[in-house]
């Protein structure tokens, strides 16, 4: 079972920037297409941005030119640096497989709270 370590979240002003953290163990996360996910209180699940092995990157179009997500395979760990966030932005976000994620591997997920 994989085992996935979200950080890096908190309050920030709208405008402003954060990086998050996926922290992951196990040897198969290499080989898989990750993402960062986020949900927002009274809201589903949403992918926000994958990323294959190889570092191909796809983002939804509410992440696109803002945000970036990156991976480095040595330390098992995916990134993803929010710029110009705004208040919609607000959520708990999470990292897991794409597109079918590892039901058991969410984890606790870190809160990004954006103030206008």
């Amino acid at each position: 079972q994989v085992q996935l370590v979200e950080s890096g979240g908190g309050l920030v002003q709208a405008g402003g920037s954060l990086r998050l953290s996926c922290a992951a163990s196990g040897s198969i996360f290499s080989r898989n297409v990750m993402g960062w996910y986020r949900q927002a209180p009274g809201k589903q699940r949403e992918l926000v941005a994958g990323i294959s092995s190889g570092g191909s990157a796809n983002y939804a179009d509410s992440a696109k030119g803002r945000f970036t997500i990156s991976r480095d395979n040595v330390k098992n760990t995916v990134y993803l640096q929010m710029n110009s966030l705004k208040p919609e932005d607000t959520a708990v976000y999470y990292c897991n497989r794409v597109p079918t994620s590892w039901a058991n591997s969410w984890g606790q997920g870190t809160q990004v709270t954006v103030s206008s």
